[in-house]
């Protein structure tokens, strides 16, 4: 290809012989064969190798079609229909809500807040929400991101919940390692599938979860937890999600989670014969548990600590310099989300202002008054003459660019530190 590209250029750059170069271009019936004509004997025969003889049964082939040809006979043609066609590959069946799996509920609400809703899904239960009732039946049988109306009218999309979801509505009993900070330890600890994996600390198994997905159905995590409420907590959540994934999937959630009731700091002899790739511990002590597991971490592997506050990290540290631990401090970072607030806007002329409203404060629906979070009202004020255009007073008009965007009020203020 990259011969072919340089003929080209000093083809196209050849002034000499115009004439006989217009007879060629005008004579010849493919690109190779035009540029044959043009060059000196000795490089047109390279040209040669990258063209076959035209079939006399397709004089008028597409260019496509000899492009193609004029590839190497090195690189074979894919068989046809061997792994079927693309259009088969990328279909997705979608599957229904049925009865024993998880539904997800969202009530929009005042102010850009979503009402979220966990429930699962029984023949005779009802959906019992600020929006009103909605029975169970109404919504088995129906396909993921449908909106069913309540008893009040109330509209309600219907969902299955991401595993995010699911670790911030599912019971619990200690405070959970949130998603975001999850996802900055798994991208540090780079968990592949395959992986075997230590946690300290099963808390209420959000993160074993997460923890479950990212090994997949090959690798393993083994998880200890040194409070039996705790323990049996995470156990429980673990067993809801898998059964109720398997309802709704064609395919199973892995079980590859084994949940140790023991303390970390006296598992010693259970360490001797565990390799790990990877090592989290999300517990109040960690310091107490580095000198038990590091001789079963790989070489090069990593330990992520989750902990609270900059003092434990101190602590850490300081235990490690002391112990003389092999560990080097890699980073350490507080994962922090700003959620943002963008709604369409209108513009409403009153006598002495013009006032721009979100969409959400326009269809605010009376019922929800009591019901709604204290929050300061989403609407912008501009005064007459502030703006570059004029609206007629009689008129609503939606301006050139109805969106009013800004930080939202209720952000996630949770975080913790990560230290790899």
């Amino acid at each position: 290809m990259a011969l072919a590209a340089r003929l080209l250029r000093r083809a196209l750059s050849s002034a000499s012989d115009g004439r006989r170069r217009r007879r060629a271009w005008e004579a010849s019936l493919s690109p190779l064969e035009r540029l044959k004509r043009l060059l000196p004997p000795e490089e047109a025969a390279a040209v040669e190798r990258y063209a076959e003889p035209r079939s006399s049964a397709s004089p008028q082939a597409p260019a496509e079609e000899k492009m193609a040809v004029a590839a190497p006979s090195a690189a074979p043609t894919a068989a046809p229909s061997s792994q079927g066609s693309p259009e088969k590959k990328m279909a997705a069946r979608p599957i229904p809500l049925r009865a024993g799996e998880l539904a997800l509920a969202e009530l929009r609400r005042k102010h850009n807040a979503t009402l979220k809703l966990l429930c699962r899904l029984e023949a005779g239960a009802v959906l019992n929400s600020h929006g009103g009732l909605l029975p169970h039946r109404d919504i088995i049988g129906q396909l993921p991101g449908q909106l069913l109306r309540t008893s009040a009218g109330a509209r309600l999309l219907l969902r299955r919940p991401s595993l995010d979801e699911y670790v911030l509505l599912m019971p619990r009993g200690p405070t959970i390692a949130y998603p975001k900070d999850i996802s900055a330890m798994l991208m540090m600890m780079d968990v592949h599938p395959g992986d075997v994996v230590l946690e300290s600390g099963s808390g209420s198994g959000a993160l074993s979860l997460f923890l479950s997905r990212a090994v997949g159905p090959k690798g393993r995590v083994i998880s200890y937890e040194i409070r039996d409420d705790h323990h049996n907590l995470a156990k429980k959540n673990y067993r809801h999600w898998r059964t109720t994934w398997k309802k709704g999937h064609t395919e199973e959630w892995p079980d590859n989670v084994d949940f140790v009731l023991k303390d970390i700091s006296r598992a010693a002899e259970d360490m001797k014969a565990l390799t790990f790739d990877a090592i989290v511990l999300d517990m109040l002590n960690p310091q107490s548990a580095l000198s038990v597991v590091h001789p079963s971490l790989k070489e090069g592997g990593v330990c992520a600590v989750y902990l609270a506050n900059i003092t434990q990290v101190i602590d850490l540290l300081d235990r490690i310099r002391t112990c003389r631990l092999p560990f080097a401090c890699e980073n350490i970072i507080e994962v922090t989300h700003r959620n943002w607030l963008v709604l369409p806007a209108k513009i409403k002329n009153c006598k002495s202002s013009q006032r721009v409203e979100t969409q959400e404060d326009i269809e605010e629906d009376p019922q929800q008054k009591e019901c709604d979070e204290i929050q300061t009202r989403d609407q912008i004020v501009l005064n007459e003459g502030e703006g570059n255009e004029s609206f007629p007073d009689d008129a609503e008009t939606y301006c050139s660019a109805p969106y009013v965007a800004r930080p939202s009020h209720w952000q996630d203020a949770h975080s913790a530190t990560v230290h790899p």
